[in-house]
């Protein structure tokens, strides 16, 4: 039986820090507001909303917002690079007859035109759902696995019913992903083609 998976994008699938270290500098320098473009790529996960509630009062954050993602598509989403191994990843799952959705806090026009630019041979993509509210979409996908680099992702894997897969190159370790609950924590996805065809199988016959 195929196995279908899903991926978070950013640090999982993509490493999206210096596009959006760029974005937020510009940002900062339109506003006129000092923000801490290396701090905010140290936490990528929450929504961006979330993030500038770090930097500017609540009033502020709808209109930041929307310019930041007016600057994004220009400043942001070409200098993004895959992760190590996330084309052999998203490929592994496809060459065993298995689909993949992307499902990300990245809005979804940010979201589609990264994976586009990057190539990844995906199946859908959702957007600007965050924690226990990619569940619906991993649920409805048919997805078994979520992996991850957020203790976020591992809620969300739970609220779609998926295996937790969980990989070091955000901002927490493999120990702290495991004691988060992790179902797997791997240190990157140069280590998943391996696990998930070890794993398929396994699946396969129980």
């Amino acid at each position: 039986m195929a196995t279908s998976v899903g991926f978070d994008l950013d640090m999982t699938l993509a490493d999206t820090r210096i596009g959006i270290a760029a974005a937020m500098d510009e940002l900062s320098a339109r506003l006129g507001v000092p923000i801490d473009s290396q701090v905010v790529v140290s936490r990528l996960g929450p929504p961006l909303e979330a993030e500038l509630a770090n930097w500017l009062p609540p009033e502020e954050i709808p209109a930041a917002a929307d310019l930041y993602r007016e600057i994004y598509p220009e400043v942001g989403v070409p200098v993004h690079v895959p992760m190590a191994g996330a084309h052999e990843a998203v490929e592994s799952v496809k060459s065993r007859g298995g689909k993949v959705i992307v499902v990300t806090g990245k809005n979804p026009r940010d979201a589609k035109s990264t994976v586009r630019r990057l190539g990844f041979d995906v199946d859908e993509v959702v957007g600007s759902v965050f924690g226990a509210g990619k569940g619906a979409a991993l649920s409805a996908f048919g997805a078994a696995a979520y992996v991850g680099d957020h203790v976020a992702d591992i809620e969300a894997a739970r609220a779609g019913g998926a295996l937790s897969v969980t990989v070091a190159t955000g901002p927490y370790t493999a120990g702290e992903l495991r004691e988060h609950g992790a179902d797997v924590a791997l240190d990157d996805l140069t280590e998943f083609a391996d696990w998930f065809t070890d794993w398929q199988r396994r699946h396969e016959l129980v």
